[in-house]
This record gives structure tokens, C-alpha cells and sequence, in this order.
């Protein structure tokens, strides 16, 4: 029986890449381990364990829920949804007004705002899906062919 062939490791610009990016994480992971090593894998740990056990169920009842209602044209929900809560988990801390004094002495700017810009950003978001919606449903309207009575 004869084995397939390895695949190929790819052009010496792609290994040199990788070996680069593997040796970035490696100095970062060092420099993150460095300060408080139980605490940062502790956080890795709890991240992935809230996720999987709390979040991965929430979100994926809520995406049932909604393929049930919206059926096809779930992506016009989905897309902006996902964008605002990346928006929102990158932004929390600055969004619930946690971090304000520490941001405030770090960059020199003003924190205020941040939840009103996240909820004006989500709005147009969604928005701006609900008008390429009925753009489209407008097309395909248009494209159909009369019904004969």
C-alpha cells in the first residue's frame, strides 16, 4: 500500500514568516509571563472556561432563536451583532467606565463618550444592514416575474 505524499512546507518567504511570528509570540509570552505568571494563567484558564461552559451555550441559543425567526436573511443580524459585541469586549472596560482615571492619566485624552460612540457605532451598524436588507428584497422583488392570474 503505497502512502500519500507529504504536503509541500510551503516557499522559504512563508517559513521565514512563521518563524518570525512564532518567535514574537514566544518573546511576548515571555515578557506576559514575567510580571505575574499565576494570575495571567489564571485568567487564560477562567477565560476559556467561562467561555465554553457560559457564553458558547448563550450565544448559540440565541443564533437558534433568531435562525428560527429570521430563517434565511439571519445574516443581516448576525453580521452587525458580531461586530458590536467584538466592539464591545475589546472596548468594556472603557464602555462601563471602569478604567477612566488610569486611561485618563495614560493617554492625556478625556474617556467620556466611549459607551454613547459604541451605541451610535452599533446603531449604524445595524442600520446600515437594514437598509442593504431592503435593498435587496427591493432587487429580488424586481427581478421576479409577474405572476399570471
Amino acid at each position: 500500500m503505497r502512502k500519500p505524499p507529504l504536503p509541500p512546507l510551503g516557499s522559504p518567504l512563508h517559513l521565514l514568516l512563521l518563524c518570525c511570528s512564532f518567535a514574537l509570540a514566544g518573546y511576548a509570552g515571555v515578557r506576559l509571563l514575567a510580571g505575574d505568571w499565576f494570575g495571567v494563567a489564571l485568567w487564560f484558564v477562567g477565560a476559556a472556561v467561562v467561555h465554553d461552559l457560559v457564553l458558547l451555550p448563550l450565544y448559540a441559543a440565541a443564533d437558534r432563536a433568531l435562525v428560527r425567526t429570521a430563517g434565511r436573511h439571519v445574516m443581516y443580524v448576525r453580521v452587525p451583532a458580531a461586530l458590536s459585541l467584538l466592539l464591545l469586549l475589546v472596548w468594556f472596560p472603557l464602555i462601563g467606565g471602569r478604567v477612566q482615571d488610569r486611561y485618563a492619566l495614560a493617554t492625556g485624552l478625556s474617556p467620556d463618550g466611549f459607551a454613547a460612540r459604541w451605541l451610535l457605532l452599533t446603531a449604524a451598524l445595524f442600520g446600515g444592514s437594514a437598509v442593504l436588507f431592503v435593498l435587496r428584497l427591493r432587487r429580488a422583488t424586481k427581478q421576479r416575474p409577474p405572476a399570471a392570474h
